[in-house]
């Protein structure tokens, strides 16, 4: 076991703390395994019992989602969904009639599907760990013991996994739980994403994490990634002090968003239902900057008429009547399967017919949502922005923007995918506004996975690339005169919106939790400071070297803009 030695991963929640290691490890009891005997259930028993078990288990997930929200919620009502399909369905059936036992039949479906997932890459394989979470909680109830899972500290504590699974993070108490630190996932895994609405310092992808002794204190730094082992305690006991301090300074943060100099920069929030919505508002927020549509429907067979989609929609762009809300069309395909939407079969999803390009088959899809946003906007009072996502070709971007101002409603494209990025300039002389999504933009720009933990460094928004394709539509933009924000994960990093803002980026749109750090960073810098940030980042070679470089640049531009 580790005593004495500093590990270095992905950072994705900034924040200092020092706390004592609880390892946390996902086994079943091996013992109710050993003696549950699986032999004596023919396949019609075998099926049934896998029936009760997985309803057991969707039933536990949406459970969890009730009392969780945002992005939280979203997955774990998508797990709930993964836990009932009926591919898995069959493959264990597949696997009883070729004379395996239950248990075997489980092991073997899911380990076919988790084959699957991860050769497809992209979002397909964030479902591999999700799949992993689900034949766990469903073996114990076969075996009859308590489904796996995360017990809360009885002291706070840094919490210690090879991952953890959605329905686990969803249900952390951030009191007890003061850090996390994973050897697997990325920076746009589940438990980032999650950990980051519940404002968690969270490093992923740290090698040898699980080597640290169990109750030995460690120093996490979710600004670096460093997971120091044996730091000096008065030493540390000074950094965590000065960062809770700087936390104190986020808390006290109203908005609205602005460099030191005065400059606005617009802080808006990504929702996806009516109560992520109504807990949005809350926050000093100057709108909505994505609404995930097709996170309403992943329960839906069927397609809810105009009428019904336009009353969803109005439930959660009442909170931000008066507002800019910017409203995504139906990015269903990959790892978010809509029944009535999607195609199923795809050998590629995640580069397949996903977004946008559903309606390339099936026109009314699309003609539909938009009547229904019309409807919503006009009931609300919201000032109701439509893009569109996975949009790859300027003819593409003209055709939906016809589509959209044809219904008296500004029309924007979600820059994902590089080629919309090389072609910014053009997309601006067809549409009023772009906003880049930097997770499906990173992952397609470095042909990377997002959860495979070997290639975390290459799923990293400060990407050189990746930063490179961002500037040169933030440059588009204001050569344009035309707004151009960032809705992905990227935003939420208050060391990286303040380059975005150099960069000429007029908004940032994240997880409301999120919104006070990173208003309360950019008011620290002046806007020339934040195009020096900008600059810096953009001469880096990697994304440690970027982060280094650009802290340097704020830190020893802090307090210096002009009164």
């Amino acid at each position: 076991m580790l005593t004495h030695s500093t590990l270095l991963g992905t950072p994705v929640v900034p924040g200092l703390v020092v706390g004592p290691v609880v390892v946390v490890r996902a086994e079943i009891d091996a013992t109710a395994v050993a003696v549950f005997d699986a032999s004596v259930l023919d396949e019609h028993a075998a099926l049934a019992a896998y029936d009760v078990a997985v309803e057991a288990v969707a039933a536990g997930y949406e459970e969890r989602a009730t009392s969780a929200s945002g992005a939280a919620a979203e997955v774990l009502v998508a797990s709930a969904g993964l836990a009932r399909d009926r591919g898995l369905r069959s493959a264990v059936r597949k696997h009883l009639r070729a004379g395996e036992d239950l248990l075997g039949a489980l092991s073997g479906a899911v380990a076919q599907f988790v084959g699957i997932f991860t050769d497809m890459g992209g979002l397909m394989a964030e479902r591999a760990s999700d799949l992993r979470d689900i034949e766990r909680r469903t073996l114990a109830h076969l075996v009859g013991v308590p489904e796996p899972g995360v017990v809360s500290p009885a002291t706070p504590s840094v919490l210690v996994a090879e991952d953890l699974a959605p329905a686990d993070t969803a249900g952390l108490d951030p009191r007890v739980v003061l850090a996390l630190v994973t050897e697997r996932g990325g920076p746009t895994s589940h438990t980032a994403i999650i950990a980051r609405q519940l404002g968690i310092p969270c490093v992923v992808g740290v090698a040898g994490a699980l080597d640290l002794s169990e109750g030995l204190d460690v120093l996490v730094d979710g600004t670096t990634g460093v997971v120091e082992v044996g730091a000096d305690p008065v030493v540390a006991d000074e950094r965590v002090r000065a960062d809770r301090a700087r936390r104190a300074e986020v808390a006290a943060w109203s908005g609205p968003g602005a460099t030191a100099d005065g400059v606005p920069v617009k802080l808006v929030a990504n929702v996806a239902d009516p109560e992520s919505s109504a807990s949005a508002v809350q926050e000093p927020v100057e709108g909505v900057g994505l609404f995930r549509t097709e996170l309403c429907f992943l329960n839906r067979t069927d397609e809810p008429d105009v009428d019904e989609q336009a009353a969803i929609y109005a439930e959660v762009l009442r909170p931000f009547a008066g507002q800019v809300v910017v409203v995504r069309t139906l990015d269903a395909g990959s790892d978010k399967p809509v029944a009535f939407a999607t195609h199923v079969g795809e050998d590629n999803p995640a580069l397949g017919v996903r977004g946008l390009r559903l309606s390339f088959g099936n026109p009314g899809l699309l003609a539909r949502q938009l009547d229904a946003i019309r409807l919503a906007a006009d009931d609300t009072g919201a000032e109701v922005w439509v893009m569109a996502p996975m949009v790859a070709t300027v003819a593409e971007a003209a055709d939906f923007a016809g589509q959209v101002r044809e219904r008296g409603l500004k029309a924007g494209v979600m820059i994902e995918v590089p080629a919309a990025a090389l072609l910014a300039h053009r997309m601006l002389e067809v549409v009023d506004f772009l906003s880049i999504g930097t997770n499906d933009l990173t992952q397609y720009t470095m042909a990377a996975d997002r959860m495979a933990t070997d290639l975390a460094h290459l799923t990293d928004s400060w990407q050189p690339a990746v930063l490179q394709l961002i500037a040169i539509t933030a440059h588009a933009g204001q050569q344009a005169g035309k707004p151009v924000g960032v809705c992905g994960e990227a935003a939420a990093d208050p060391l990286l919106a303040c380059a975005l803002v150099g960069m000429g980026v007029t908004s940032l749109s994240m997880a409301p939790a999120a919104v006070r750090a990173v208003g309360a960073r950019l008011a620290t810098v002046g806007a020339e400071t934040c195009e020096e940030a900008a600059e810096a980042a953009l001469a880096a070679s990697d994304p440690a070297g970027a982060r280094a470089a650009v802290l340097q640049v704020l830190d020893a531009g802090e307090g210096s803009a002009p009164a």
